[in-house]
């Protein structure tokens, strides 16, 4: 699995970098929203987080600026029926992850209907299957709530993207940051796998 790459562009379009690792060059699929944040240019360095998608007929590279977005992207098409990697990445194209997590929260199936390829019954199976099915939108509304997204929500809500339930997520989160209340979102993501693990 590749789950990062470090490198320099060798080509740059708006949804689709190549990227030279090493004298290896990665086609990187990426969203409008990574493009427009790093806006890279032929010979710049970069840091992609990535998603390897293996299906039968291919394997694609997919690149983002930053976990939220890799870990929404996750989200979507392991969590929701009928969401592969295209819809995925039209959803990030077409709204920033904030917004996107507003709009689960506040069932504001309009909104998300609007984003090209998605569609009012896509958009309500989104909404749906998010609250109901993996519990997201309670860490979501949480961390709207609060000035600033807690390294506990934020660990929380990477748990239940890679499957785990909110339960067990929001136990084994705050079983860690009860030893050390300063800890960051990753240590405290990786005691929780730990945890969850052993």
């Amino acid at each position: 699995m590749i789950a990062r790459l470090r490198g320099n562009v060798l080509e740059a379009l708006p949804n689709r970098l190549v990227i030279d690792v090493h004298g290896v060059g990665y086609l990187v699929h990426v969203p409008l929203s990574t493009f427009d944040r790093l806006n890279p240019l032929e010979g710049d360095p970069i840091d992609l987080r990535t998603h390897l998608h293996i299906r039968e007929t291919a394997q694609t590279l997919y690149g983002f600026a930053s976990d939220a977005e890799r870990d929404m992207f996750l989200l979507l098409i392991d969590r929701v029926s009928g969401i592969g990697p295209a819809i995925a990445m039209a959803v990030l194209s077409g709204m920033p992850v904030e917004n996107f997590k507003a709009a689960v929260v506040n069932n504001d199936v309009a909104s998300l209907s609007k984003i090209k390829g998605l569609g009012k019954k896509t958009a309500e199976r989104v909404v749906l299957e998010l609250k109901d099915k993996v519990g997201v939108a309670d860490g979501w509304k949480t961390a709207s709530e609060n000035a600033a997204p807690s390294a506990s929500n934020d660990a929380e809500l990477a748990l239940i993207g890679l499957g785990y339930k909110q339960v067990e997520a929001r136990k084994s989160v705050k079983a860690i940051s009860a030893t050390d209340p300063t800890v960051s979102a990753e240590e405290l993501l990786r005691g929780a796998l730990r945890m969850l693990n052993s």
